[in-house]
């Protein structure tokens, strides 16, 4: 089955999240039987020549590069689709505009209004019309849910037809209503029941990020029927492993 199938019909595709640019890093990750690899050029210092790199090296390890882009911007989806990418993560799509400008940023004409340019996604113009089905029939689109206008508009959001998955942000989300990284405020609480029992009835397929390097916290995601899933994040699988390990040395 396809990647992009998997994601729209709920199927478990796990990832994890890329912030350190280097291809020694995501050689190790490459080693766990995850499906995709986020780079995160939102909260980095990841250029895009770096980002190309990336991309590239993700997909000849045998995984899915997504990009995790800094903002629902015409030239930074371009630029990131026209390397090649697999997929990308939006963050702060908050209206029903937000997911037309979406659209029409990823999308070529007559769905969308992307500019049409020719590098390595498109072969260097050598593989155009490929590009156009790949496009369509397998690059992921992904809209962040991380704030409350977004709650409250996201019948607008996911029900339209290109959005592949939505990934809830509950950091953001609960900086949305004055309380950052408070999730247990009846607020915040509230809006993440609303996030999941609007996408159950509506069939779309829910995402999170479970930054937490203890799977049980992504197990727990499983089973409340989250199925897009980013598995913690670089550096916290680097450094929970070697704090915890140097603990148990020096108890």
């Amino acid at each position: 089955m396809k990647f992009k199938d998997k994601v729209r019909q709920g199927k478990l595709t796990l990832g994890t999240w890329l912030t350190i640019p280097h291809i020694t890093v995501v050689e190790v990750l490459a080693q766990a039987k995850i499906d995709w690899i986020c780079i995160d050029i939102e909260h980095t210092a990841i250029d895009f020549e770096s980002t190309l790199h990336l991309i590239s090296f993700i997909q000849s390890r045998g995984k899915k590069a997504l990009v995790r882009v800094g903002k629902n911007d015409e030239v930074i989806l371009k630029r990131v689709l026209d390397a090649g990418v697999d997929g990308v993560i939006v963050p702060m799509v908050n209206s029903k505009q937000d997911v037309e400008n979406l659209v029409n940023h990823i999308y070529y004409p007559p769905i969308g209004k992307r500019g049409v340019g020719l590098n390595r996604a498109q072969d260097y113009g050598y593989g155009f019309e490929e590009y156009q089905r790949k496009l369509k029939e397998d690059i992921v689109v992904v809209a962040q849910i991380e704030h409350k206008d977004a709650i409250a508009n996201l019948d607008d959001i996911i029900s339209n037809e290109y959005i592949d998955a939505t990934l809830i942000g509950p950091y953001d989300l609960s900086a949305s209503f004055g309380l950052p990284g408070q999730f247990d405020k009846e607020m915040v609480q509230d809006a993440l029941k609303t996030y999941e029992a609007k996408c159950a009835e509506a069939k779309k397929t829910k995402g999170a990020h479970v930054i937490q390097s203890d799977a049980s916290f992504t197990q727990a995601k499983i089973d409340q029927g989250y199925s897009f899933l980013a598995y913690s994040i670089d550096f916290l699988l680097l450094g929970d492993t070697i704090k915890a390990n140097v603990d148990k040395l020096l108890s």
